[in-house]
């Protein structure tokens, strides 16, 4: 017999639908016939499965361990931990500083990404249990490709998932880049096109009409020159639409390539790279500001969080004098 009392993560929901979480293998039929003989209850009392769930309930499992287990398959895969850049923490959300190199999500079942490293921390300080993870899996709420670095915000709790969710989703979140590029750029501009990405090579092209098939996706992207020795230019940029590769390729296809970018740039990469000893792009998610939020998470509203530069953009900026009012991306 197993007795689950219900927390935060697990409340709002149906209760047929955390127990097809809690055990993930088990048909459907196997719950409600459970139910009907008693052999699943809630609060002591017979139940249906369509009852919906509050904190503190209980549930109890009148069934073998073995079977529970034999129904069961949320295996957490333990990786070494890292310590991780945390920004910002509270009980429900995470922010983190991903360096360049790092997946932000699996792309393969045998990757090691962001998430199972967030995972670790909360596990290695007690915030979550293996039991608990079996009914709510701590997320990141937003992607950065592998090379680039800056900020990645993460849901600990089923609220901070949703919130997070919603406030990407809707775009009412402000992201900015800072980036540097080749070439000179001297004036503030939004440029827009349509993008296309081909899924088996992984990159994408940008068109500057929408194609036949209608395939492509518009995309707009804001940049504002922050400093330039006309050889190179410090760049900071806004999403204003949200598409993979949308900064590095929208860049590149004006003739302004990010330094270190080996799919979007030039080849072979500049001689920057030696000098600096760069290894991947030079884009960096480096400031997130919140919409205005009410109730639970007022604590975040309109607060703005950002992320410092790595050292290898710090090195070329500073080789390359290109910095304002004394430090690059001032």
């Amino acid at each position: 017999m197993q007795e689950i009392t219900i927390g935060k993560n697990e409340a709002g929901q149906r209760l047929d639908k955390f127990l097809a979480k809690y055990m993930n293998l088990a048909p459907k039929s196997f719950f409600y016939k459970m139910m009907r003989k008693k052999n699943i209850t809630l609060n002591g009392k017979k139940c249906e499965g369509a009852e919906k769930l509050s904190e503190g309930d209980v549930v109890k499992l009148f069934l073998a361990d073995e079977t529970i287990e034999k129904f069961s398959q949320v295996h957490i895969r333990k990786t070494q931990a890292v310590n991780l850049d945390i920004l910002y923490e509270d009980e429900d959300i995470l922010l983190i500083n991903k360096p360049s190199g790092m997946l932000s999500q699996k792309a393969k079942d045998t990757d090691t990404s962001l998430v199972e490293y967030v995972i670790q921390y909360l596990l290695d300080t007690g915030q979550v249990t293996e039991a608990s993870l079996r009914s709510f899996k701590p997320s990141v709420c937003n992607r950065l490709d592998r090379n680039t670095s800056g900020i990645v915000a993460a849901g600990k709790s089923l609220a901070g998932l949703q919130m997070l969710s919603e406030v990407f989703r809707d775009r009412t979140i402000h992201k900015y880049y800072q980036c540097i590029v080749e070439g000179e750029m001297k004036t503030p501009k939004t440029i827009d096109g349509w993008l296309l990405k081909d899924e088996k090579t992984n990159r994408v092209q940008i068109l500057k009409e929408e194609d036949k098939e209608g395939q492509a996706l518009r995309i707009f992207t804001r940049y504002e020159p922050l400093a330039s020795n006309k050889t190179y230019t410090l760049l900071k940029v806004t999403l204003l639409t949200g598409r993979s590769h949308q900064i590095r390729s929208h860049l590149a296809s004006i003739g302004h390539p990010i330094v270190g970018d080996r799919k979007y740039g030039t080849t072979p990469p500049p001689r920057a790279c030696e000098t600096y000893g760069i290894h991947s792009q030079l884009l960096h998610s480096y400031r997130l500001e919140f919409p205005k939020l009410c109730g639970q998470f007022e604590r975040l509203s309109g607060k703005a969080f950002e992320a410092p530069l790595p050292d290898e953009f710090l090195r070329m900026a500073a080789g390359e004098k290109l910095w304002e009012h004394g430090k690059p991306g001032a």
